[in-house]
Order: C-alpha cells, then structure tokens, then sequence
C-alpha cells in the first residue's frame, strides 16, 4: 500500500506538470472504486485550473477555485502523467486530460477512491477523512522538540504497543509499517514496548528518527514491494536502505546478532533484540 513517502513521492512528479493547467476533459472507464467515483465529475472539473496540489497524510489534494478533488490511492493506486496518445491500459479507472498530457489513476484492486469536496461546505480538512488525521511530520506541530512533546502526551497509560501506537497515525502521519520499524530500529526502542513506558528522552530519538527515515524514503523515489511506481512510470529504491525491515536472519548492520521478525496487530514487525531495547 504506497505511504506518506509514496504519496509524496507521486504528488511532487504530478504538480509540476498539472499546477496552474485546466483540465480539457475528464473520463471515467470504471467509477467502481472503493466509493463511487462522482458521477457529475467530468462537469465539476471540465475547464477548471489547478490551483494547487498537497498532500494530507496519504491524500493528494488538488485545488480549485470552487472546491477541493481528493485521491487516495488505496493499496495499489498509481497516479501517473502520460502523452494523450499512450492509450488506456487495463485497470485504468479514472483520466485526467490537460492538453496533450493524460494523467491517469491506475488501481488493479480497486480500493483507492476519488472524493468532490465543493467550496460552498466546511473547509475541506474539516472533512472526518482527514480531521482525524494526526500532525504531519514534517509539519510545525512537530517540529523540534514539539514532536518528542506530542508522542509522550499523547502516549501516557497507553499499553499498546509503541509500533501499534504509531501505526495507528492519530498522533503523527505517515508512518506506515516499513518506516515504523525502521524508525524503531534507529531510536533504539524494541517495538513490543508499551507505548506509555517510552520515555520523553526516548520519544525524542523517535520523533528525529521517523523524520529521518520519512526523508531517505521520499529521497529514494519510495518502497516498491509490488505494485509502486511513481507518476513516471519508475519503481521507488528505499527497500535496498533498509537496515531492518525483510532482513530476518540476516546480521544486524549494528551488532551482528540476527533480525528478528514477529506479528504485531496482523502486520510484520522487524528488529534487533539486541539494539532495540
């Protein structure tokens, strides 16, 4: 499923192509998304301007003067920019057209969606979808020392553990299960520790390390274990960085004991028994 880096990753190839150009035409060759694609999309959107493109945990927000196109990309959504004369493939759902240039939402599995917020309504981030979204990371809240503060409030008498804890993305974005144990593995912390016995010193190395990790991960085009491509067609490389993650059996980069993997909340977890304490 792409993640806070992957999105990232597709709407920074996208918004230098789309911003500040109208659509000239949108096709729907399969509006059975997770939720109906709007059936009125096409004379929402025909001859209107992007204004600006952003991204919202793992929502890419396209902007316009009378409202707010949302997409999410699911678990094998692709959004990406083609010459109008490359024809549709299979599992095309959705087409954008800005003049010669195509940009096309591509979902084998059909659980990415497509939502229409007008401006006339609530502010768009006060839509539930993103409202429950917890801080970016590489936003103010939690920048400096705010993000270490913001982990250890939000954790205290938690008895979850500290991966389930954010993995669970109310309290920060973006860090989905490969950065969360990569994250946990370079702050040191052993991810089977309850949430709420992490200490503030330690939620410090945390909070540095998730923005680190996010950082090398957007640097590296992404995680392709499937199905990621960004909008030009090309696989992310973050997976030949890992210093935890798929590495079970294999010696430590830090200590050379072995990596271990267990299940935590359905999800496979990565780490160093010996360096993650």
């Amino acid at each position: 499923m792409p993640e806070l880096p992957e999105v990232e990753v597709t709407k920074q190839g996208i918004a230098p192509i789309i911003e500040g150009q109208s659509i000239t035409d949108v096709v729907i060759y399969d509006g059975r998304l997770r939720w109906p694609v709007p059936i009125h999309l096409k004379n929402i959107l025909t001859d209107q301007k992007v204004r600006l493109l952003r991204r919202r945990g793992k929502y890419i927000l396209f902007e316009f003067e009378h409202g707010t196109m949302i997409i999410h990309l699911g678990m094998t959504g692709v959004l990406r920019i083609q010459e109008i004369t490359e024809p549709p493939r299979k599992h095309d759902r959705v087409e954008f057209q800005f003049g010669n240039k195509v940009l096309r939402l591509h979902d084998p599995r059909k659980f990415g969606s497509i939502h229409w917020h007008p401006l006339s309504e609530t502010p768009v981030d006060d839509m539930p979808m993103l409202k429950r979204l917890g801080v970016e990371p590489f936003g103010p809240e939690f920048a400096g020392a705010l993000g270490a503060d913001l982990l250890f409030k939000k954790s205290r008498s938690r008895t979850v553990s500290v991966k389930e804890f954010l993995l669970a993305g109310q309290c920060v974005v973006g860090v989905g299960n490969i950065y969360c144990s990569e994250s946990l593995f370079t702050a040191g912390i052993n991810p089977k520790t309850p949430a709420g016995k992490v200490s503030l010193k330690r939620y410090e190395l945390l909070a540095q390390a998730i923005k680190l990790t996010l950082e090398k991960a957007i640097q590296a085009g992404g995680s392709s274990l499937k199905d990621f491509v960004n909008s030009q067609g090309e696989p992310g490389h973050f997976m030949v960085q890992t210093k935890v993650y798929d590495r079970t059996g294999e010696p430590c980069y830090g200590c050379e004991g072995l990596i271990k993997q267990i299940k935590q909340g359905q999800r496979s977890t990565f780490y160093c028994p010996n360096c993650q304490k």
